[in-house]
């Protein structure tokens, strides 16, 4: 594995991955993909995917994690994988980018939802049943009390684990993705 720091992910373990588990409250949760502009102890300037400058404020507690590149290979039966996928015309899903889980964080947002990675995608956290190599790489995943999906990844699709990250990574022009709540005011937290 190549472990440059590449990438990284902004926001508490626990909502990295999680959208569907507390819908109620996270009826205002907004992922935030982009650059850094600026970074301040208390607040994060990303310019967006869009296009768009958003001002996160951090708040007391938060976390950042790196990600590195990792391979298909790397990918075996019992991890934990979030896969973001698309719907292939053959009736089966797609990856678009896949991340192993440290072991310490299996069963973090188990299970299948949409996602915002691009148009009609969604996002699969859970347990790798299977590897097969036919025609490609392609897993099983199992969640949701037996629930299985069958993702094929194809060749180029980013493969990445975490790795160590500290807040002076966040440089301007740094990719990050940040997991943040929007409040009444209109400001964003993570």
């Amino acid at each position: 594995m190549n472990f440059k720091t590449s990438v990284l992910v902004l926001g508490t373990i626990s909502s990295l991955f999680v959208a569907g588990a507390a819908t109620a409250q996270a009826a205002d949760a907004l992922r935030v993909r982009g650059t850094v502009v600026s970074f301040e102890p208390s607040l994060l300037t990303v310019k967006t995917r869009q296009g768009e400058t958003s001002a996160i404020k951090l708040n007391t507690g938060w976390k950042i994690s790196g990600v590195a590149s990792a391979s298909q290979k790397d990918i075996k039966q019992g991890d934990f994988l979030g896969i973001a996928s698309v719907s292939k015309a053959d009736g089966g899903s797609g990856a678009l980018e896949v991340v192993i889980f440290p072991a310490a964080m299996k069963g973090t947002g188990e299970g299948d939802r949409p996602w915002d990675l691009q148009p009609n995608s969604r996002m699969t956290n859970g347990t790798v049943a299977d590897v097969t190599d036919v025609s490609g790489r392609a897993v099983t995943l199992t969640y949701d009390n037996g629930q299985t999906k069958k993702i094929s990844i194809p060749d180029g699709t980013p493969v990445v684990t975490f790795a160590p990250a500290t807040p002076a990574d966040l440089k301007p022009g740094a990719t990050v993705f940040a997991t943040t709540q929007r409040e009444a005011d209109g400001t964003l937290n993570s």
